[in-house]
């Protein structure tokens, strides 16, 4: 039922409607390098193949989840040894093309520049951040958007009637009220709509007349059915997540492992992966090892730079990392407060002794007057408050006392009772001239 022509695709008319400049760029058969941006099931695949149909170019398809970058290089020479032959060029399209790494994606850039190939990138994930940059300047981004309930409906009903290619021929009839009913359960994806359709179909008796009812409870058992049992937009995507980040959080590095390889070989973006293991090394290990955030961020690194699956092993190294280290949310817990007191009111001017004073204007409004230089005193540390009036002796920031943390709790109880001493004996002084 995949849709032939524009005629037949449905809420993309700001893209490909009449008139627009995409559409008049396939009918001329003037295609230049693009890449669709939409979530799943909104038509990238199917506005590929409608212009597979239309151009006269060669068209190459290609999913970055089944195929390496040796088998679209070996493409790529057929393409440029075509161009050679005939003059005609080649139409590239890679599903996903975000699986590619950024170092993959630069094997396309040659032949973009030729003109060899045209590419079609198509991909669920913000371009700006999945794609080449120099492959992104040479592109055209169009963004398919999240098809409505009415589209789904009339897609679905078109399934029922077409006799050729949809359910027509089994005489399937399923009252409106479902239709309207699985429309909006597939969450704007025509694809899993179809799915759903087909085993609901399949699955209803076949009447004395020939013909196929659906009832609600034919419909929901096929919803559950089709249900995948991961899906990236879906609870078990969150479900699983919450997984990794408490088996880590819990310093067990055997279940961090394990949720993280379901996730992996589930089919989820490393980079998702990668950023909630970054996010955890600030929240959850914080200042008690703080080589974790490092760790966290090459793996993150090591995602763009060599891909699947040989990053893996790096997102496996960088969970193990922070299961084992010591955990704080010390750091978490008082940025939490700063930003609660800060949206409570407390946003009083900075003290005049904490601002600079270049001019002598500013020094004569008392700008700088009191700060009291760090550097001078014997311990470093001086009796001045750096917090606003209103927040004056507020402490923020508590250390746990575990892993490096213990030391911070040391040096900073250690500072706390030498600057509230100074304080207290009246430390106070102009600053040093200016070097």
């Amino acid at each position: 039922m995949r849709p032939r022509d524009f005629d037949e695709l449905v809420g993309q008319d700001r893209v490909v409607g009449p008139g627009t400049a995409l559409r008049a760029a396939i009918e001329r058969d003037d295609l230049r390098s693009i890449i669709l941006w939409g979530p799943p099931g909104s038509g990238k695949t199917t506005l590929a193949r409608i212009i597979a149909r239309r151009t006269r170019a060669a068209f190459a398809p290609f999913s970055a989840v089944l195929a390496g970058i040796k088998e679209v290089r070996d493409v790529m020479e057929k393409a440029a040894a075509l161009r050679r032959a005939t003059g005609r060029r080649t139409i590239l399209f890679i599903d996903e093309i975000h699986r590619f790494n950024k170092s993959q994606q630069d094997a396309f850039l040659p032949y973009v520049e030729e003109g060899t190939i045209v590419l079609i990138g198509a991909t669920t994930e913000n371009p700006s951040f999945e794609v080449n940059a120099a492959l992104l300047s040479r592109s055209r981004v169009y963004r398919l958007e999240r098809l409505e309930r009415d589209h789904l409906a009339a897609v679905i009903r078109r399934a029922l009637a077409d006799r050729e290619r949809g359910l027509g021929s089994l005489r399937a009839d399923l009252p409106e009220e479902l239709i309207v009913a699985l429309a909006a359960e597939s969450q704007g994806d025509a694809r899993a709509a179809l799915n759903v359709l087909d085993l609901a179909v399949a699955s209803a008796p076949e009447g004395a007349d020939g013909t196929r009812s659906v009832d609600a409870v034919l419909l929901r058992d096929a919803l559950q059915k089709s249900a995948l049992y991961y899906d990236r937009a879906g609870e078990e995507h969150f479900n699983q997540i919450s997984a990794l980040h408490k088996s880590i959080r819990n310093s067990d590095p055997d279940a961090s492992l394990y949720w993280l390889a379901r996730m992996l070989e589930s089919g989820e973006d490393p980079l998702y992966v990668a950023r909630r293991i970054v996010r955890f090394a600030s929240e959850d290990v914080g200042l008690a090892d703080p080589r974790a955030l490092t760790l966290a961020l090459a793996a993150k690194d090591a995602v763009h730079f060599v891909g699947r699956p040989e990053a893996d092993l790096a997102l496996a190294q960088a969970a193990v990392y922070c299961a084992m280290a010591p955990k704080s949310n010390a750091l978490y817990a008082a940025w939490g407060e700063v930003l609660e007191s800060i949206r409570g009111g407390a946003t009083d001017p900075v003290p005049l002794h904490l601002r600079n004073a270049p001019t002598r204007l500013m020094k004569a409004e008392g700008y700088g007057r009191g700060y009291l230089y760090a550097h001078d005193a014997e311990d470093g540390v001086t009796g001045m408050e750096c917090l606003p009036d209103s927040l004056a002796g507020r402490r923020f920031y508590r250390p746990t006392g575990r892993g490096l943390e213990q030391t911070l709790v040391e040096r900073l109880e250690a500072w706390r009772k030498a600057r509230a001493a100074k304080a207290a004996a009246g430390d106070t002084k102009e600053p040093p001239p200016r070097r």
